[in-house]
Parts: structure tokens; C-alpha cells; sequence
């Protein structure tokens, strides 16, 4: 439903069963919510125990929720028009705001929790409105959203026919082949993850060692270090970069890797691109990719060099042009097969997604005086320096709210390209592309899941939200592994590109298990204790942090500080990998067998990869064992050419004259 819905009938058609036209019979969507979530396995008293929170209090919660929604109202005097044409004097807010991010959906249940999260949001109208949760450019998207994903008519030595990532509204939209077995090599739109918007990236390695769904001669990564924090169940991983066929050959014959860094997957390549730092190169944060708008407008920036390459290397989106040119991809070259870019700030001025779109919004046109549309700016960049380098439309104050179904902020988005259509973005209560997928394991339409694939797809392909036990955690004993480990990336270090940084490195140059101090007490451990990390699938040796602001039955640490020992050009004997450490040594890539079916440890909607649903119990270390963090990989040699790091690094506008000053 939107603020277009004509009051009249929505109130009457809420609750019951009605009979239509043809004869079918109709249920509403409030009808089956009704009947689901009034249901005893939803009651407080049910899930009480599971969630750690009383009944008695999940109950007052959703009273205050309800009541500051409904009785606290905001009223803020700002006329609008919704897409109906009607006039509003004010705009009412609702101030109760939800936020869900990889806490939530990083879990094999993580899309049906976001998805009951903003269920929540949709029946309180705190869907951006003043004090909610606010849409930010270029969202809200229609919803069927576009483009769906390319590659069913892919072959090899061909370009794509489209973009590798999109979204599918229905079976029909799938990647598979005609027996349903999937086409791409991480198994995204497949039966197996239909709906993996952004890939299954944490799965290329292992199906491609596996040949499944068919064996690749060439790999080819960017920056993703999937031999280390980015992998799970790193051990194997690393081993079947190196592994062999019976005839002697890699089974993954060739690997082409570019990183800025000598990071622990460089060591696996056959071929690598190093690339610059981003303080070297043109780059963008674009609307197109991951925007950086503000709910009151629309923003993008660029990154412009300030320093000039001391070494040999190249901008890698340089090179990717140089090679699109090389290979004479679509887009990559002129009518007269000449390149078509110089090079990666020629394409972010001149490239257009379609007429008049491009990578940067700001100061289009020929004259630099269109704003979101336009023809290509030859000083666009310029204009961006002149501007610190950002960009950023404010919407006037009648388009702030509302925008799903705000007529003026409608047609400013039809303007902006964000949608084809100023027409309002419904809202789906009853998710219509999971029913859609769930009839097909019905046995209705066309293209319907393999047999081995029907049961799963019909019972989480739900157009409901719905909760289950995450796979692996209901796949192993309780109290066994009675504890909750999660992992997060520290915000000084982002993945694990500037954790070589010298100051950096004096923050935090190793990380520890944080541990709740009352929980610690239980276990006999003390701070600084070293201990064993035991999982279903691995252990791992590492020191404990005590502190009190965490959940008893959770541990966490930072993803990506622990090194392998040699990579990153660090000496051998670096904490980072003599006393850091990665969870990710815990973490099956593959569900424990349950089927004929091995599944990959993710959501079986999304694929998002399950990192969150790791269960543990922590053993203490004997007193010979403290000292040094296992499992440990043999050093990474360090590549020819490659300068040895200075044992002391100095800063050469204090010492200009001292060895190693400035590096």
C-alpha cells in the first residue's frame, strides 16, 4: 500500500475471504499476518527463552513502539503533495527508526529477519518519514527493480549481453541451464541462491578447485585477498590454490590477481597487476555503485591523486579499459576499433550508462550547468576539485519525506534517471517474486527447481517473513558449542588495505577475543589468557580481552588484523601474525551434509554469506601453550625485487637525514 490507496476500500478489504469476479477466492495480505503472527510459535512466551529478552518485556516494547507511532506523533508543517495529487498542509512522522546491517544479515536467516524488521517499519509507517528511517538517492527503488542479471545466452571468448548483477522477479529470470543446473561459477541465480544480488564471491575458490559447476581455466580477482580474511575455512582454501591434478596441473590452471599490496593472495597468482593506492588514482564514489547521499539529497565525489607513483605500477581500472580495448569489448572501443577511453578519469567524464547518465552526477552538460542529467562535461573533474572533491543536489523541503509516494520528489527522481517513471513504489507487504519461486517448487509454470532443490525453495522462499534456526547452528550440539563468535571489521582498517599503515599498526598491530567478563569468570579465565577456540569444523589459539559490553553468550573480534606471516611485506616474526589472528579458520564454506545436496553456508534466498552463524565454546590454553596464535601457515616468501621493509620507520620531516626517514 502507498499514501495512494484509496482509504475508502482499504479499510473494508483488511481481514477476511472474498470472492472475486472469475469466482477465485481472495484472502488480504493482513489476513494471513494476522493469522501467522497470532500464531503460539510467535507468542513472547515462545521465543522468550531463544532471544534472552522476557516475555513480559518483548510485550512492553511493542506497546511503546506502537504507542510512540501512533499517540507521539510528529507533526512537522511542511505542505506536500503526494502521487495522487492530493495536497497535505503537514507531514506526520512517525519517531521510531530501524537500522539492519550485516548484524542482522550476515546470518542463513538473515534476509527473512531484515525482511520482518521492515515489516515492522511498513505497519508503524515509520517508512521515511520525519523521526524514521529515511530513504537516501538513489533510493527507493521500483520494486520489481532493474535490470535482471546477464549471462544466460554467455559463451566462452563472448562478452556478457548485459550486467552480471541484477535482480530476478521469477524463475524465468534465473541462471541455470535446461536440466536447472546453474551457469555461473559461484552459483548465483541459481536454485541455490536465487536471489544473490551481490554473488556468492566467498565460493568462487572452492568451485572453482571442484570444477563445480564446471572446471575454469583462468581466475582472475581484484583486491578480494580470498586466500585469507575474505575466505572461510582458510586452511582448505590455501590448499586448493596449490592443489593438483593427477596430471600434475593446477586445478585452477591460472590465476591473475591485482592488489595495491603484497597481500597473502599475491603469493597464489601467476600473473600480478599491482595497482596504486587510492592516494595515486582517479576514482568515484558514484550513485551508480554505493552513493553517499544524504536523505535530503542526492551526493557523489571523486578521489583525485595528490601523489605521483614512486614505483612501477598502474591504476588497475587503467589497465581493465586498456584490456577492454585490447579484447574490443562492447563499450570499450570506437566504431573504428580504436580505444574509445585514454584511460579511467577519461571514462568517469565521457562513459554513459544511457544517454545523458554517467559515473558522476554534478556539473553536467556542456557548460557544466546540469545537475543528474546531461551530455558529458569535458571539465566536470575540475569542476569537482574546485568543490573539495564532492557534489550534492538538496531536495527542496516538500520532497524530503515521503518519497516513495511524493509526487515532486517522484518526478525529480524521473529526472535524476534514479527511475524510469514517476509513478509511486509500492511497498510489498506479501513479497510477490519469493511467492512466485515458491509455486514453482509447487509444481506451477514453466521453470520449476530440480527435485532435489523443491523442498528448500518452498519452504524459505516464504512471501511472509518467517524465523528458523540458522543452518549450521542447528546443525551442531548446543552445548557443545554454547557460544555466539562474530567477527567485524575494524573501522580504522576497513578489509585489510591500510592495516600496514606504521601508525596504524602502533594502534592496533594484533587483535584479541573480547569476552564477557562475567562469562570469563565462569570459564576460570582471566585477562590476557590465552585460549583455544574450538568450532564444529576447526580450532584456533588466540589471546582473551574482558570487557563488559557484550552479550554474555557472544565473543567478537576484528576481522583482518592478523596476518599471514610474510605477507604484507612484514617480517616474519610481526604480531599481526605471530599473536592476530581470523575466525574465519572456524568457518565451514559448506553446510554440513544434510542432503544430496551440499549447500554453501549463506542465506538461501540471498547467498549472503553466513559469517554470523558461527557457535564456539572457548577452552584455556596450558601455560606452554601461551605465546604465539595458531594455526600458523608457513612464511610467504618474499617476491623478487620486492625492497625488505626498514626495521624502524621514520618520518623524514623530522629526520630528513636518517635511513629509512620518510618511508
Amino acid at each position: 500500500m502507498t499514501a495512494c490507496s484509496p482509504a475508502r476500500t482499504a479499510g473494508r478489504l483488511l481481514t477476511g475471504e472474498f470472492t472475486l469476479a472469475d469466482g477465485r477466492r481472495a484472502v488480504p495480505v493482513f489476513q494471513l499476518l494476522t493469522e501467522r503472527y497470532r500464531s503460539p510459535e510467535y507468542s513472547p512466551e515462545a521465543v522468550s527463552a531463544r532471544c534472552g529478552v522476557a516475555a513480559q518485556k518483548i510485550r512492553r516494547i511493542a506497546a511503546e513502539l506502537a504507542h510512540v507511532a501512533f499517540e507521539r506523533a510528529i507533526v512537522h508543517p511542511q505542505p506536500w503533495t503526494d502521487c495522487g495529487g492530493r495536497r497535505h498542509e503537514s507531514m506526520i512522522g512517525r519517531p521510531v527508526a530501524m537500522h539492519a546491517m550485516r548484524g542482522i544479515s550476515a546470518h542463513s536467516n538473515g534476509f527473512h529477519t531484515c525482511r520482518a524488521l521492515h515489516l515492522l517499519q511498513m505497519l508503524l509507517g515509520a517508512i521515511d518519514c520525519p523521526g524514521g528511517f529515511r530513504y537516501e538517492a538513489p533510493f527507493p527503488r521500483p520494486c520489481p527493480a532493474a535490470p535482471k542479471p546477464a549471462g544466460k545466452t554467455s559463451a566462452p571468448g563472448q562478452p556478457l549481453d548485459g550486467m552480471p548483477l541484477g535482480h530476478p522477479c521469477g524463475p524465468e529470470d534465473l541462471l541455470v541451464d535446461a536440466a536447472g543446473g546453474p551457469l555461473r561459477i559461484d552459483k548465483a541465480y541459481s536454485w541455490e541462491a536465487p536471489l544473490a544480488a551481490h554473488g556468492l564471491m566467498h565460493m568462487v575458490i572452492r568451485n572453482a578447485w571442484a570444477g563445480d559447476p564446471y572446471p575454469i581455466d583462468t581466475l582472475f580477482l581484484y583486491m578480494t585477498n580470498l586466500s585469507w580474511n575474505s575466505a572461510m575455512n582458510t586452511a582448505d582454501t590455501t590448499g586448493m590454490l596449490t592443489d593438483k591434478r593427477a596430471d600434475g596441473e593446477y586445478r585452477i590452471p591460472r590465476i591473475i590477481y591485482s592488489d595495491a599490496f603484497f597481500s597473502e593472495m599475491v603469493a597464489f597468482a601467476d600473473l600480478v597487476l599491482p595497482d596504486t593506492t587510492y592516494l595515486e588514482r582517479w576514482d568515484c564514489i558514484s550513485l551508480l555503485d554505493r552513493p553517499i547521499s544524504t536523505a535530503d539529497g542526492p551526493a557523489d565525489s571523486i578521489r583525485r591523486p595528490v601523489l605521483k607513483p614512486d614505483r612501477d605500477v598502474r591504476p588497475f581500472q587503467d589497465v581493465l579499459i586498456e584490456l577492454g580495448a585490447k579484447l574490443d569489448l562492447p563499450g570499450f572501443v570506437a566504431r573504428d576499433g580504436s580505444p574509445l577511453y585514454e584511460d579511467y578519469a577519461d571514462y568517469l567524464v565521457r562513459h554513459e550508462r544511457k544517454p545523458g547518465i554517467g559515473s558522476l552526477a554534478g556539473w553536467r552538460g556542456r557548460d557544466g550547468g546540469s545537475d543528474g542529467v546531461g551530455e558529458p562535461n569535458p571539465g566536470q573533474l575540475d569542476k569537482y576539485i574546485e568543490n573539495q572533491c564532492f557534489w550534492k543536489y538538496e531536495l527542496p523541503p516538500e520532497q524530503r519525506y515521503f518519497k516513495h509516494a511524493n509526487r515532486d520528489y517522484l518526478e525529480t527522481a524521473k529526472r535524476f534517471g534514479f527511475i524510469e517513471k514517476a509513478e509511486p513504489i509500492v511497498l510489498q507487504i506479501y513479497c510477490e517474486p519469493l511467492q512466485r519461486f515458491r509455486l514453482a517448487a509447487r509444481g506451477h509454470g514453466a521453470v520449476q527447481p530440480p527435485d532435489a532443490h523443491r523442498g528448500r525453495i518452498e519452504t524459505y522462499f516464504d512471501p511472509l517473513p518467517i524465523w528458523y534456526v540458522p543452518f549450521s547452528e542447528a546443525a551442531v550440539d548446543g552445548q557443545t558449542f554454547p557460544l555466539h563468535a562474530v567477527t567485524q571489521r575494524p573501522m580504522p582498517m576497513y578489509h585489510s588495505w591500510h592495516s600496514q599503515n606504521a601508525w596504524l599498526r602502533q594502534i592496533l598491530s594484533h587483535n584479541r577475543l573480547y569476552v564477557n567478563r562475567a562469562r570469563a569468570a565462569e570459564l576460570g579465565l582471566d585477562d590476557e589468557d590465552w585460549v583455544w577456540v574450538v568450532s564444529h569444523h576447526s580450532r584456533l589459539k588466540c589471546q582473551i580481552r574482558l570487557m563488559e559490553g557484550v552479550n554474555p553468550d557472544t565473543v567478537w573480534t576484528w576481522n583482518a588484523i592478523g596476518k599471514r606471516a610474510g605477507a604484507w611485506n612484514l617480517s616474519a616474526d610481526a604480531p599481526e601474525s605471530t599473536r592476530g589472528f581470523l575466525l574465519n579458520h572456524l568457518i565451514a564454506e559448506l553446510l554440513p551434509a544434510a542432503s544430496t545436496v551440499r549447500y554453501a553456508n549463506c542465506d538461501p534466498v540471498t547467498g549472503q554469506a553466513a559469517w554470523y552463524d558461527l557457535r564456539v565454546r572457548i577452552e584455556k590454553a596450558l601455560p606452554d601453550q601461551a605465546g604465539n596464535a595458531e594455526p600458523q601457515f608457513p612464511a610467504v616468501s618474499r617476491l623478487p625485487n620486492m625492497a625488505s621493509p626498514p626495521g624502524i620507520v621514520r618520518d623524514a620531516r623530522m629526520d630528513p637525514g636518517a635511513p629509512g626517514g620518510g618511508r
